[in-house]
């Protein structure tokens, strides 16, 4: 059973939400507040955080903040439309995904699936025949789901991990942004390319010596992106 945190300063959105979530049988938390989201975090064993960005006292960018000190749990933001610049900066310090308001079941149900079932594979126990993928100094090792960049390990999200395995299994293939959010999201990408954009660049900040001159991760300007061997 996965544990779902649901937090909106908004009782009627929380409600909304569990009425969508219930009938797959997670384990449903509320929380309110930016401090309640993170206390629950600390005290409970979460596997996916639904997160209003826009709440009095900590609001949802700080709690994404303070969370990713020590969870990579994924973590969707609940935006509205007039919140965009919002959106790209809680991207930017750790959230996996956005959900604008107002919700379309389907929508939610799908985008909470995808993110469970990404972080489900990243903790899951060793599988036979599994084993490493190393590019340059780039090591994946999807048995115990760990990444070292020269000998050194390094933390990522699932979704981040999704995205590195997926292009280190297939060196030089350059993926359109739609084609990649499709790949890791596993569903149509229906103009929420632009998180891809946001993740690739965390992945440079983590897997190369100077992010603004990457070895490994290249972008094909007006095509899309692929991983090389850092030569």
């Amino acid at each position: 059973m996965y544990n779902v945190l649901i937090c909106d300063d908004q009782p009627d959105i929380v409600n909304a939400l569990k009425i969508y979530l219930a009938p797959e049988g997670y384990r449903l938390f509320e929380a309110y507040s930016g401090v309640q989201a993170l206390e629950t975090v600390r005290k409970e064993d979460i596997h996916l955080i639904l997160l209003d960005i826009m709440m009095p006292g900590m609001d949802g960018i700080t709690a994404t903040a303070k969370i990713r000190e020590f969870s990579n749990v994924p973590i969707i933001f609940l935006t509205a439309k007039s919140e965009t610049e919002d959106m790209v900066l809680g991207l930017n310090v750790g959230a996996d995904d956005y959900i604008t308001k107002p919700f379309v079941p389907v929508e939610v149900l799908a985008r909470v699936r995808s993110h469970l079932r990404r972080y489900a594979k990243l903790g899951s126990r060793p599988e036979e025949g599994s084993g490493e993928l190393t590019i340059g100094g780039i090591t994946v090792n999807d048995r115990e789901k760990t990444v070292t960049v020269e000998g050194e390990i390094v933390s990522l999200t699932p979704t981040e991990y999704s995205i590195l395995h997926l292009l280190m299994n297939n060196p030089g293939k350059v993926y359109s942004t739609k084609a990649l959010y499709e790949a890791v999201w596993q569903e149509a990408a229906l103009g929420s390319e632009g998180a891809v954009a946001v993740h690739i660049r965390h992945l440079r900040e983590k897997i190369e010596i100077n992010p603004s001159e990457p070895r490994y991760l290249k972008v094909v300007w007006g095509q899309g992106y692929k991983l090389e061997g850092g030569r």
